[in-house]
């Protein structure tokens, strides 16, 4: 098999391990249903999925269900659930008529009653009830991404904003017990990071929050300060946890069809956090620092890059990851470097990602397509599809990150 055709079978293998349902049903196998009732609320993009395998395994013993997620996510109807889907990356009028209906599912509970709550990335914008007009929740995320404030400082202001973020649902859900399922898309997997921490203690504050506004010089209504001074809850009584994936684990499931594969294999870090064409560089210099040991070799990282828009073309943070890339390959054999989302879509595109070798750079010559003003504009995807580069798994129901992959490949002589 090509160094090619090993990278697609180690997409596959990656993906198929963070899958959510097997997860969530090993996780309930032997769940004790609660003495009153079980309430399931799934949210995120991999929500509809992790539903599914819920009510495979508990039938009967949930009372009622709501599953909250993306556009195009919902595969067809559910017995005792309500399905709904709404804005990402920004929240909509959907997704807040969504968040309403599940704060109206799971009003007055008592002790007795159970919340098995099924958490995966996207909530944040899937699962909002905002404290103030949705308009003005939207204008102020706006001015802080004008102001170059990044994503902690954004869920900062935005978790003391809204009546279900940073604690607020599991609050609303006492004295019933919260117990989350939870699928990371958080480098690092801080939980009051995940879909903005819905259901566990914030770890920021007020203050910070006020900070932040001040910092960046934020217009705000009265009613806004009002809600940014009112406190998250600090402390919890009625939760539980556990993660059931995360990027480490897609990670490792790479890098174990690697060795499978015969390729001596490195994890770099499942902590990725620079810019996409930085890493893309980077890990062509690798390649050609080890290209003539004459070894099988597989790089991995996992985690999530960063693109600064300049242009206004088509593509995502792994395709110009992978873009970035292809000219460091050129000249050497049987070497590939492939980039992908683990949810199957990256940036507003089909694609999840992108997939570069030796011949990449020199077909998008032959095309008339310069890789520097391609990224510059921010057009990888019509790049690589000209250059069969894609990555095309189609959305895989999960989402824990992105994993990229340097492979050199060496046959062995007879």
């Amino acid at each position: 098999m090509s160094v090619l055709g090993d990278a697609q079978e180690i997409i596959k293998a990656a993906i198929r391990q963070v899958l959510p349902g097997e997860s969530v049903k090993r996780e309930l196998q032997g769940y004790k249903p609660p003495a009153g009732r079980l309430y399931v609320v799934s949210v995120g993009k991999a929500a509809y999925t992790m539903a599914v395998a819920a009510k495979e395994v508990l039938g009967d013993q949930i009372h009622s269900g709501i599953v909250i997620t993306k556009y195009g996510h919902i595969k067809g109807e559910m017995e005792g659930f309500s399905c709904f889907e709404g804005g990402h990356p920004t929240p909509d009028e959907n997704s807040f008529l969504a968040a309403e209906k599940a704060l109206e599912l799971t009003k007055n509970l008592t002790r007795e009653d159970e919340v098995l709550f099924l958490l995966s990335g996207g909530a944040s914008a899937l699962f909002e009830k905002p404290m103030i007009p949705g308009e003005e929740l939207l204008d102020i995320t706006k001015q802080l991404l004008a102001c170059g404030a990044d994503i902690t400082e954004i869920n900062i202001v935005r978790k003391h904003l809204s009546c279900v973020k940073g604690g607020r649902f599991a609050r609303w859900c006492m004295p019933a017990h919260v117990h989350s399922v939870i699928l990371s898309d958080v480098v690092g997997g801080r939980l009051d990071s995940i879909g903005s921490g819905p259901a566990c203690v914030d770890l920021s504050t007020s203050g910070q929050a006020m900070e932040i506004v001040k910092k960046y010089g934020i217009r705000l209504s009265a009613e806004a300060e009002n809600a940014l001074r009112q406190e998250t809850p600090k402390r919890l009584e009625n939760t539980s946890y556990c993660m059931i994936g995360d990027v480490e684990l897609l990670c490792e499931a790479a890098a174990g069809k690697c060795r499978e594969l015969g390729y001596e294999t490195q994890i770099l870090t499942d902590s990725l956090s620079c810019e996409a064409k930085e890493a893309g560089s980077f890990l062509s210099a690798i390649a050609r620092t080890h290209d003539k040991t004459g070894k099988s070799l597989a790089f991995i990282a996992g985690g999530e890059t960063v693109v600064h828009l300049s242009g206004t073309g088509k593509g995502g943070r792994n395709q110009e990851l992978a873009l970035s890339a292809a000219e460091g390959l050129v000249g050497l054999h049987e070497v590939c470097i492939f980039s992908v989302g683990s949810d199957g879509t990256d940036g507003p595109t089909d694609a999840a990602g992108g997939i570069v070798d030796a011949h990449t750079a020199c077909r998008l010559k032959a095309a008339g397509i310069d890789i520097y003003q391609t990224l510059r504009d921010n057009n990888a995807y019509y790049a690589l599809q000209a250059a069969d580069g894609l990555v095309v798994t189609g959305p895989t129901g999960t989402n824990v990150n992105d994993v990229a992959v340097l492979l050199i490949k060496r046959r062995e002589r007879a």
